[in-house]
């Protein structure tokens, strides 16, 4: 029997590498997309990359672009997945304000491609969409489920709910099966350093080795529904084994604010956060969203889906993380060091 073959948009990314270690671990041959550019910014897969003399490789990257429908045209037709994960957009919920019409493109219209690349193509298979909690916005019941109205309040937002519904009248007008994983926040150590949570660990790990100063962050009251994101990629597998495609939230229900994840962070080092963080107006979003908080009950019952890792254990394997990887690269720079001055 041949193996099942899965492709991930947005594989270089935080849930792409994570879901494509699970796909490999399941039995898959996976592929990849990657924006063309001039780094390689595949640190979160080299691990597991094939060597280019692999017999056996189970893991290909290949060169498309979401703005380009001739791109995944081909790569449809040359890869036919049977299970299709769309995860690449513009993510950045803070940068949309100041790129809207790229994260209109790329995290909605983008999906809006693939989805007519797949009807286009006739390929059979089933189709993942990342969804996003922020489609709710200033909710008006907390907390959110399926049936809650979206209210976005960021180009992001707008954008991954055009994502969204285009995924739902694929499904309804052409019988595709597609489905939308509604996620709430979800972390690691593999979480992109621009991000608020990352932020903290990174800071708390240079200032315990006094390489940085200070933090400068915007919201502390903010509050989110916070998991872990190798969780996370298991209930985006769940979703496409299921006979009938469906919509789901994946959250914990639990919600805990900016400063509840700094103070966890820094009190767990032993450091008190009031030292070392100021308030910089530069991060406030243009529209705040107050709180989001998910209601997973639909994923529990037809997934078999909980979360298992806790907000304070989250934390304190991103601070232990980011501890690591710091002292890792200062160790690396002085053997550098060492070596150039025993090659003097």
């Amino acid at each position: 029997m041949s193996r099942p073959r899965a492709l991930i948009t947005g594989i270089t990314g935080q849930d792409g590498s994570y879901l494509a270690e699970l796909l490999l671990q399941k039995g898959y041959e996976v592929h990849g997309l990657k924006r063309r550019s001039s780094s390689f910014n595949t640190a979160r897969v080299d691990a597991i990359l094939p060597d280019w003399h692999e017999r056996d490789a189970r893991l290909f990257i290949h060169f498309a672009d979401l703005s380009d429908s001739s791109s995944l045209f081909k790569l449809l037709l040359r890869v036919r997945p049977r299970e299709i994960y769309h995860l690449g957009a513009q993510t950045h919920v803070r940068v949309s304000f100041d790129i809207p019409e790229y994260t209109g493109d790329i995290t909605g219209l983008g999906t809006a491609r693939l989805l007519e690349t797949i009807r286009e193509t006739g390929i059979e298979t089933k189709f993942y969409n990342a969804a996003s909690s922020e489609m709710f916005g200033r909710a008006r019941e907390a907390p959110q489920r399926e049936t809650t109205p979206f209210q976005p309040c960021s180009p992001y937002g707008c954008a991954k709910l055009y994502s969204y519904w285009m995924t739902v009248n694929y499904r309804k007008g052409y019988g595709l099966y597609a489905v939308n994983g509604i996620l709430f926040n979800h972390e690691s150590p593999r979480r992109g350093e621009t991000f608020v949570s990352r932020k903290i660990t990174r800071a708390v790990a240079r200032i315990l080795r006094g390489v940085r100063g200070k933090l400068y962050l915007g919201n502390l009251e903010a509050r989110r529904d916070w998991g872990y994101a190798p969780e996370y990629v298991e209930a985006m597998w769940a979703m496409l084994q299921q006979p009938e495609p469906d919509d789901y939230v994946i959250a914990t229900g639990e919600t805990h604010s900016v400063r509840e994840f700094m103070e966890c962070a820094f009190s767990y080092v032993g450091l008190d956060w009031r030292r070392w963080v100021e308030i910089d107006p530069r991060y406030f979003r243009p529209n705040e969203i107050d709180v989001l908080q998910g209601d997973a009950s639909k994923a529990r019952e037809k997934l078999g889906w909980a979360p298992r890792v806790k907000f304070t254990e989250l934390v304190h394997l991103m601070v232990d993380a980011d501890v690591q990887l710091l002292a890792d690269k200062l160790s690396g720079r002085e053997e550098l060091q060492l070596s150039a001055r025993v090659s003097d």
